[in-house]
């Protein structure tokens, strides 16, 4: 498989705000490709497939830690952050990944998680064996774990208490996830000069900028509810200081898992800014439910709310990633029908989530796959792909915890899907081999061949989405519609937010979740009525508007249209 293109290696563009329009694509070191043969994947293994990369259309790359670690918590649980783990390279490997990305004007965006260490970190075991030591209050100690009882344990599958008893400090640490993963006190300025000491280290070899995993957590208090406290955004203010005034264009993206009017504090204002990028999550499970109800009143009232972010910050969206599929943010009600829906093996379910990849959730159906894509990469901010998703990978929900859909890459129907040389018993995970997702036939290399596989298709809806910086940019107004299975939106920018070689441009997105072909009435506001409506995919010309901005148009079951409204009248500030 050859995916060398003839623009290739020709070095990063220059571009402060690149966020804003970049495709992300999330890929696990450890289930990408092994180089060696030892059955786990690694870095030079991650640099020979970034030519897929490029040829899929990627911007940028998000790394999940690849940190030395004991890999209890898939690499979030860090025992030394300015170490690679052995068995996925050295730090001379990751140089050349950073190296090789940048040649192909591809980012590296890689997670810093700043809550918490692992038990095995020289922190910690200096900590808990010196109290009165240089490193003793670097975590958060207490007599007792009677105290700050109000703080809600977040893996209410694992654990019961947010804090844990050491044997040899003979005091109970705090931990808001799992025992083995300690929270660092951020009462003590020394760990901010540590943080920062380390964000320098990865940030000097050309790294992008940093994921910070689980930012709400930082910092607790004896009233207060752990999450969201006033010193976290103190911290953020000073670390995207110092990140702008040493090391400029790089981002920082948060992960809140909370409402956006709550996680857009972690964008901070335009006087005093905090992180490029947040993590829009209440989307998520409402995409999912209005594919299996048929109903789109949740998400027409999510898309509806404005909230209003910072000049040059971004959202991220995205349908899965490593992660389960968290339903915190819906109610009692539509979180047991999304259960019923996509859960009904209790194994299906982690915490308050779902873990299962996006195929299986959809029962590979090619055209909710198609549907869910569509409205991802057409949403406000910059999409985040799930290595695996473009070929509908599918999971192992007989594995622990989140591991079922942290498999191998499937790149061939060869033994071990292309992976790894070694002896299918070595591999770090076994790669599926279920009977409607099994590598054999769900691989890079078979949909290559097929010129309408999901593949093919992720590809060109990626690349057409990068033809058209609206949807990335351009605002959003949801246009309202006469069927309660229809979602319409539209997307709009201004000449002042083109860059060279952009131009001004508005588009209607329509989307079906009916499970029946339906017809559409909607209503264009005064300054969007065009004289010209033409299918962006296809180029087929449109039925002109009403005088009064009226459309009616037919859908297929469960599809979509990128209308471009050509000639409309200047937008309306």
């Amino acid at each position: 498989m050859d995916f060398r293109l003839p623009s290739t290696h020709r070095g990063l563009d220059h571009d402060p705000e690149w966020y804003r329009r970049a495709v992300f694509y999330e890929v696990m070191v450890r289930s990408f490709y092994d180089s060696d043969g030892d059955g786990v994947g690694d870095i030079p293994g991650l640099i020979g497939k970034l030519d897929y990369l490029e040829w899929l259309g990627i911007d940028a790359l998000w790394l999940p830690p690849f940190y030395s670690s004991p890999l209890k918590d898939g690499g979030y649980d860090v025992a030394d952050f300015r170490q690679v783990l052995p068995e996925f390279g050295t730090i001379e490997d990751f140089q050349e990944l950073v190296s090789q990305a940048h040649a192909r004007n591809m980012r590296i965006v890689m997670d810093l998680p700043l809550n918490h260490t692992s038990v095995d970190h020289e922190w910690f075991q200096q900590s808990r064996a010196h109290p009165d030591g240089p490193f003793g209050d670097y975590y958060v100690w207490s007599d007792t774990d009677q105290i700050r009882q109000q703080i809600r344990v977040i893996f209410t599958d694992t654990e019961v208490s947010n804090w844990a008893f050491d044997s040899e400090r003979r005091q109970f640490y705090f931990h808001r996830f799992f025992s083995h993963q300690p929270d660092l006190n951020y009462h003590n300025p020394k760990v901010h000069d540590e943080v920062r000491d380390i964000a320098r280290f990865w940030l000097a070899m050309g790294v992008d900028g940093f994921r910070l995993d689980a930012i709400p957590y930082l910092y607790e208090s004896d009233d207060g509810t752990g999450e969201s406290e006033p010193e976290t955004h103190e911290f953020l203010r000073n670390f995207r200081a110092f990140l702008d005034d040493e090391f400029p264009g790089r981002v920082l993206i948060a992960e809140a898992n909370q409402w956006p009017k709550e996680v857009a504090q972690y964008l901070g204002t335009d006087d005093e800014p905090e992180c490029h990028m947040a993590f829009d999550f209440p989307i998520m499970p409402r995409i999912f439910y209005a594919l299996r109800s048929q109903q789109t009143a949740s998400l027409n009232e999510v898309l509806s709310e404005t909230t209003e972010i910072p000049q040059g910050a971004a959202w991220g969206v995205f349908l899965r990633n490593h992660d389960e599929l968290t339903l915190e943010m819906v109610t009692d009600e539509e979180k047991q029908a999304l259960y019923g829906w996509y859960a009904y093996d209790p194994r299906m379910r982690v915490n308050v989530g779902i873990r299962r990849r996006l195929a299986p959730l959809l029962d590979n159906s090619r055209s909710e796959l198609e549907l869910a894509h569509g409205l991802l990469l057409s949403l406000p901010g910059s999409p985040f792909l799930y290595y695996g998703d473009e070929i509908g990978m599918g999971d192992n929900i007989w594995l622990e915890d989140r591991d079922s859909s942290r498999t191998p890459m499937q790149w061939t129907p060869d033994r071990n899907a292309g992976f790894s040389e070694a002896d299918p018993g070595k591999l770090y995970l076994p790669v599926v081999q279920s009977l409607v997702y099994h590598y054999g036939f769900s691989n890079v290399e078979t949909q290559l061949a097929q010129q309408a596989s999901l593949l093919h298709w992720v590809r060109t809806m990626v690349h057409l989405r990068k033809h058209h910086p609206v949807l990335g940019v351009g605002s959003l107004r949801v246009v309202r519609t006469d069927n309660p299975s229809a979602l319409a939106f539209i997307r709009d920018m201004h000449a002042d937010d083109c860059r060279p070689g952009e131009r001004a441009e508005t588009m209607l997105c329509v989307y079906s979740f009916a499970h029946h072909p339906v017809s559409i009435s909607l209503q264009l506001p005064e300054e969007f009525r065009a004289n010209k409506v033409t299918d962006v995919m296809g180029g087929a010309v449109f039925p002109t508007p009403s005088e009064q901005g009226h459309m009616t148009i037919t859908l297929p079951a469960q599809s979509f249209y990128w209308l471009s409204l050509a000639g409309v009248k200047q937008s309306v500030a």
